[in-house]
């Protein structure tokens, strides 16, 4: 949800109740002032009645209500003053009109006209309340959504541009990548938190940005100048044997030593190029067809394969495209399928199952699982192969979740491999 409708929600929650609790307030209010204003108009129609009652007595004698809507019967003499006061009560009063009862407001008081006493009763007709409820709830169902409207219409209108600022701040870290030489330029803005935000996000890419060219350079010139003594090395020590000088002894040693360093080369390159991985250095990408990738390196691993007595099989039932580094592609299928075949038994079967999306290496090796906590951990080794780096599997791992793909492991009888793609 975003900013701007998450604020819209909670300004909606805050105005129902706000509004709730002054409907009520305002309905009791409103009822309060239409009482007296029906009070104040009943209080001058009886003094205006008690005045034409002393120019005509025969008035006297309406003793049932009419148009008048008032009624005058006869009365014993008080016991009190006190009920000579005017009193109001509400009731209900058959209206042929509506054919119903409806709500009435009564005015009652006693008087006096020469030496006798009457009570004199006046009606006028009220607002019935449910359809006073009715109608409130109505327009304030109303009002209620033209708060919300005005709010949204708000939030896109104003809202939306003075938060433009953080907006634009937002795309630039989107589209912002470290391996690329491009810092992020934001836009000047009057505002001072938007003002300190860009300020600060400059300052904290820029530095992340120069961190990364000086590791990257660092990684680089380390393994490059790693392999040239390792090259060197290994030229002369090959150059050394090939001319029959030494002892079995010591072309035995020497054999030791230049396997030795033939492990370091792999392990400095497989350093390297988990690193470049971790970088993000491989920026390009295109749809790669993984089918086509399988059998290149199904094709480049035969002679290995038959060497260690494996044969592959490719079980292709769909198409699968994916848009990927294309290096780091065949690296992926290079690394998983030439596992699986340095594990498996001799005279066993190495068999790649292309499905809809998912990608399944399977191989019979060891009987027993591998240890799912560790096997994609880096420099963990499950063989005794001292030629292995223990990178293999950790670079594979590194690949998929590069780009978000699923490296699964399972056994049953025999091991299982899976690349599964979103």
């Amino acid at each position: 949800m975003k900013l701007l409708n998450h604020t819209t929600k909670y300004f909606s929650i805050l105005l129902i109740i706000l509004i709730s609790i002054w409907a009520v307030v305002f309905y009791f209010a409103m009822l309060d002032e239409v009482y007296d204003s029906l009070d104040d108009g009943l209080e001058n129609q009886k003094e205006l009645i008690l005045q034409a009652v002393r120019e005509d007595p025969s008035l006297l004698f309406d003793t049932e209500f009419g148009v008048n809507n008032y009624t005058i019967k006869k009365t014993s003499q008080p016991v009190s003053e006190h009920f000579y006061s005017d009193s109001y009560r509400d009731t209900l009063m058959y209206m042929q009109v509506e054919d119903e009862y409806e709500p009435v407001r009564i005015l009652e008081s006693i008087f006096e006209h020469k030496g006798d006493y009457y009570k004199i009763k006046l009606i006028t007709s009220m607002v019935e309340e449910d359809d006073q409820i009715e109608n409130l709830v109505k327009y304030l169902i109303v009002l209620y959504l033209l708060l919300i409207s005005s709010i949204l219409l708000l939030n896109n209108l104003i809202f939306r541009k003075i938060w433009k600022p953080f907006y634009d701040l937002i795309g630039h870290l989107k589209n912002f990548r470290i391996e690329k030489d491009e810092p992020i330029k934001t836009k000047p803005t009057s505002i001072d938190e938007f003002r300190l935000l860009n300020l600060s996000v400059e300052k904290l890419t820029e530095k992340s940005r120069k961190s990364y060219l000086v590791q990257k350079q660092f990684i680089e010139n380390a393994a490059h100048e790693l392999q040239t003594p390792l090259a060197i090395s290994i030229n002369k020590l090959e150059l050394l044997v090939e001319k029959n000088e030494l002892t079995d002894l010591q072309s035995q040693e020497v054999g030791q030593v230049l396997d030795s360093l033939g492990r370091l080369n792999r392990l400095n390159k497989s350093l390297l190029l988990l690193s470049k991985i971790d970088n993000d250095q491989y920026i390009e990408e295109e749809r790669v067809s993984f089918n086509e990738v399988i059998h290149r390196t199904v094709e480049n691993l035969e002679d290995f394969a038959v060497h260690r007595g494996v044969a592959i099989y490719v079980d292709e039932k769909e198409q699968i495209d994916f848009k990927i580094n294309k290096d780091l592609s065949e690296i992926l299928m290079l690394n998983l399928i030439k596992n699986a075949v340095i594990h498996s038994d001799k005279k066993s079967q190495v068999k790649i199952e292309v499905a809809r999306n998912s990608i399944t290496i399977k191989n019979i090796g060891e009987n027993k699982a591998l240890n799912p906590e560790m096997i994609f951990k880096r420099f963990s080794k499950n063989s005794s192969n001292k030629s292995s780096t223990g990178l293999g599997l950790a670079i594979s791992k590194a690949i998929t979740d590069r780009y978000q793909l699923n490296l699964t492991y399972h056994f049953s009888g025999q091991h299982e491999f899976a690349i599964i793609f979103p």
